[in-house]
């Protein structure tokens, strides 16, 4: 028995020793990047109007997206993002699977405009109007 005991010690001995794990851990992994997700609305309060934000820096590179759930006059719900990036502001709008990407073009104190083609949006702060050739379509934000 004790024969055993003394072939078992340092067969558990060089098991610990030989798995003991580096601190730096795989120099290989690509680090994530880190990004935090707020939801509030204006005053700082949690928002429950399906709206969310948030921030990312990558390589000192600010990026900022907004999202939005608006609702238009015949009840068509539609997503809005909006992104801010060092080079351009962008809007996109989201409905039955299609996506329209409209860049900034001017900004009032009360409104700021975003065009592509023949489409505008004029975006004041809960509400968008987009045009389109003949074609208004207004917009509402909307709580869900």
């Amino acid at each position: 028995m004790k024969k055993i005991i003394l072939a078992a010690v340092p067969a558990i001995f060089l098991s610990v020793v030989s798995c003991k794990k580096s601190e730096g851990g795989n120099k290989d992994v690509i680090q994530s990047e880190s990004s935090e997700t707020i939801v509030e609305n204006n005053n700082g309060k949690v928002d429950s109007a399906g709206t969310s934000s948030s921030m990312t820096e990558i390589n000192g590179q600010k990026t900022e997206k907004t999202s939005n759930i608006y609702k238009a006059t015949d009840g068509t719900l539609v997503k809005v993002i909006f992104e801010t990036t060092p080079k351009e502001s962008t809007m996109s709008i989201r409905n039955n699977n299609k996506t329209f990407i409209l860049k900034k073009t001017g900004s009032t104190a009360n409104e700021t405009t975003y065009t592509k083609e023949d489409m505008t949006a004029k975006v004041t702060q809960d509400s968008i109007h987009l045009m389109q050739g003949n074609n208004i379509i207004e917009l509402k934000k909307t709580k869900i």
